[in-house]
This record gives structure tokens, sequence and C-alpha cells, in this order.
């Protein structure tokens, strides 16, 4: 998470510029008091939705890296994954880590098979996981910035959402 050059290696091969937001995966709910505001009824939408497949847009904290945050707005993206490898991953760095859906440039949906990432981008990565295909539907959105819930893309768990 706090890896300049980490970020700027994922910038540069997906080809993306700066101002492109990314999430934060945290291993739980305690971990997001660290980096974002969260008012009650957030929480408790944010309970029974995690561990799943939503990324929750937030307001950040001061002190979170402007690197981080949209420029303008001050918020980040957060997601507790249901992963069993990234929550592995997440477990043995003791921290958050920067996520991204992996869409190479050119293309409209992400990769996710191992072989063929490996193939593609293995010489520009440090290493590539093999945890099997994973699927083509990118995470529903929804901003709690807000007095109400506002959902900014539908994706997986779309369906679930009970907003009313």
């Amino acid at each position: 998470m706090g890896e300049k050059t980490a970020l700027d290696r994922i910038r540069k091969l997906r080809q993306i510029p700066a101002e492109q937001n990314m999430t934060l995966l945290c291993r739980d709910l305690s971990e997001i008091a660290s980096y974002a505001t969260v008012n009650n009824s957030a929480f408790r939408m944010m309970k029974s939705m995690t561990p799943g497949p939503y990324t929750f847009i937030l307001q950040a904290k001061r002190d979170v890296p402007k690197r981080l945050q949209h420029p303008k707005r001050k918020t980040i993206g957060i997601r507790i994954p249901n992963n069993p490898i990234s929550l592995d991953l997440l477990a043995a760095l003791g921290e958050p880590m920067i996520s991204i859906s992996m869409v190479l440039p050119n293309e409209i949906l992400p990769e996710t098979d191992p072989e063929v990432i490996n193939q593609k981008i293995g010489k520009q990565v440090d290493l590539v996981i093999d945890g099997d295909a994973g699927g083509l539907d990118f995470t529903t959105i929804l901003d709690l910035t807000g007095d109400e819930p506002l959902v900014l893309r539908e994706g997986l768990g779309a369906e679930d959402l009970a907003l009313n």
C-alpha cells in the first residue's frame, strides 16, 4: 500500500493515468476505520455485505496518502474480498493492499486466467498466482459518502442490493 513504485508499475502496466482510482483491500471492517470515515448506517450496510463483491466509496481520513484518494472528492474505495487468496495475502502482509481489475490496454474485460496473464505480462510482474480463472464481472460500487447509498456501478452482488 505504501509502495509508490508499485503503484507506478501498475499504472504503467495498465497504461492508466495517475488520477485513476484504485481500491484498498482490507481484511475486515476494523481496518477501514484507519482509512475512512464511516457513519453508523454505512457501517451496518457494509457489515451485512462483507466480505463480498462490493467496493465502498467513503470519505478518506486526512492522513490517507493523496495518491490513494480521489483527487477532488477526497474519497477512497475500499473492499473486503471474499477470495481466500486475497485474504491470505492480506493476512501475510498485515496491512491493506492496493487493488485494481486486470484490464490490460486495449481490452474491455479483465483478464482472469493466470496462464494468459503469465503469457501477456509475466515478465513485467514479480509473481502471478494461479488461483484458477476468475469471473469477468466487476464489483458493485456503492458511494456511501452521502445521506443515501448511491450505486455507481452495478456488478456482482447487485441483485442482492436492498437500498430502500
